[in-house]
């Protein structure tokens, strides 16, 4: 046997086996996490100056529900050629074209004169948020291996949560002292300065001077992809339905509106709720709100933790990944109890055990990054993504046509509810063993047209 097979079959260790392992995929997870944390405030900021915008403006329920659905319309719609322009383009500038655009038409909001042109800047802010989780995605494909994906998932995924959680006493002390076009002017801001530390300080493992080849070796051997090979894809629409065929691909994509639906109640018309339905003092609401947010961001961690030790512990991919998703649909459902109980306490506690299970199945995507071929992960996050904002679509506007009709909450509830525990069927017997889709037949750049 000579040394060089010796060699590969790991008789000698290598100096990257003798050297300890750097930590830089963590400060990479760091940076996707304050993306992530901005990107939720930009776009969730419009439901604490909501009541504000409707008396200033003269806007009615159906009209803010039109507004707070138009987000999502722009931002679907731009799902799919956004996870085509970072296959295309690259994580590094294609995120931070995006974060400084949306930053940007979030501040300028806070100009808007009436409702068109409220609504005109909130489509902007739809189609430059775009590429945000797309990018998460691939990013946590690229630098962690599969036994560390459902943690830094939940990670990111906890960031959208805390961050309104601390942040949301602040930014209804800032509407009620400096009115509603400060605070979205500031909001925006805040992400546009956030840019440029992305800018300086993201880059991919193999163009890593802070990773050494010991780390580099580990995220490879797990499955991640260090070494830059993924060639640029022309995208073709036909990779769409071939996606889609595959029976797991959609499950997660028709469980992922599902889960979305209670996220983007919570995200937009939860404030509302509280003032109107159950008349809680505006300076109070600043603070109950924070509770379910803490609730969900529990809820990811809680969720990233259980896949990740049921993974450990010898359970299958299948089971370690779909449980807490499963779980989680089923518990959100629970949000339609809050229509039978009169307290204000009982209520904001169904609220939070609602948001606390949303958060366990918004892990799903680390499913995600399980099962996307490797040449499609930014088509493949803009697909299932595009589903999941669907609901932001539906949703708002949704409970908005409700609220005007019948004015009250009631029915919007049980709407929620009800989607929601559709979305676990769709787990249950849509979604079978997980696995990584095969690659599908593209054209590479610089081939023979």
């Amino acid at each position: 046997m000579n040394s060089e097979h010796k060699i590969s079959l790991g008789v000698y260790d290598t100096p990257a086996q003798q050297t300890a392992r750097t930590r830089t995929r963590f400060m990479i997870l760091a940076l996707i996490s304050g993306g992530t944390m901005i990107n939720y405030l930009d776009r969730s900021v419009m439901g604490i100056a909501a009541p504000s915008i409707s008396a200033d403006l003269g806007l009615n329920a159906a009209m803010m529900g039109i507004i707070f659905s138009a987000f999502s319309w722009t931002y679907a719609a731009a799902q799919i050629p956004g996870g085509i322009l970072i296959d295309r383009l690259g994580t590094k500038f294609t995120y931070w074209l995006a974060l400084t655009l949306w930053s940007l038409f979030t501040g300028l909001q806070g100009l808007a004169q009436g409702f068109l042109s409220l609504l005109g800047f909130r489509f902007l802010v739809g189609i430059t948020e775009a590429p945000c989780f797309p990018t998460n995605s691939r990013v946590v494909a690229t630098w962690f291996p599969q036994s560390e994906r459902a943690r830094a998932t939940s990670i990111y995924t906890f960031a959208e949560y805390i961050g309104l959680a601390f942040l949301t006493p602040l930014l209804f002390w800032v509407l009620h002292a400096y009115g509603w076009r400060f605070l979205l002017m500031a909001v925006g801001l805040m992400g546009i300065l956030y840019g440029l530390v992305w800018w300086r300080k993201y880059h991919e493992p193999h163009q890593s001077t802070t990773a050494n080849q010991a780390e580099l070796d580990y995220i490879a051997e797990g499955g991640g992809v260090v070494d830059g090979g993924q060639k640029a894809t022309v995208f073709q629409w036909s990779q769409i339905p071939a996606l889609l065929k595959h029976r797991n691909m959609l499950g997660i994509c028709l469980g992922q509106f599902a889960c979305n639906s209670t996220n983007v109640f919570f995200l937009t018309w939860f404030p509302t709720y509280l003032v109107t339905e159950r008349h809680m003092p505006w300076l109070k609401v600043g603070w109950v709100a924070v509770l379910p947010f803490i609730a969900a961001s529990l809820g990811t961690l809680v969720g990233g933790w259980l896949s990740d030790a049921l993974l450990r512990r010898g359970y299958s991919l299948n089971v370690a990944r779909k449980l807490p998703v499963i779980a989680g649909l089923l518990t959100a459902s629970v949000i339609v109890l809050a229509n039978y109980v009169e307290s204000d306490v009982l209520v904001i506690a169904i609220l939070c055990v609602a948001y606390f299970a949303q958060g366990m199945s918004a892990l799903a995507w680390m499913i995600v990054s399980d099962i996307a071929p490797k040449g499609l992960l930014g088509l493949s996050g803009g697909l299932f993504n595009l589903f999941a904002n669907a609901a932001g679509i539906v949703t708002p506007l949704t409970i908005g046509i409700i609220v005007t009709a019948t004015g009250s909450f009631v029915w919007a509830l049980a709407f929620v509810s009800t989607i929601t525990a559709l979305g676990a069927l769709c787990y249950l017997f849509m979604v079978s063993d997980l696995r990584r889709l095969p690659d599908i037949p593209c054209v590479e750049e610089g081939a023979k047209q």
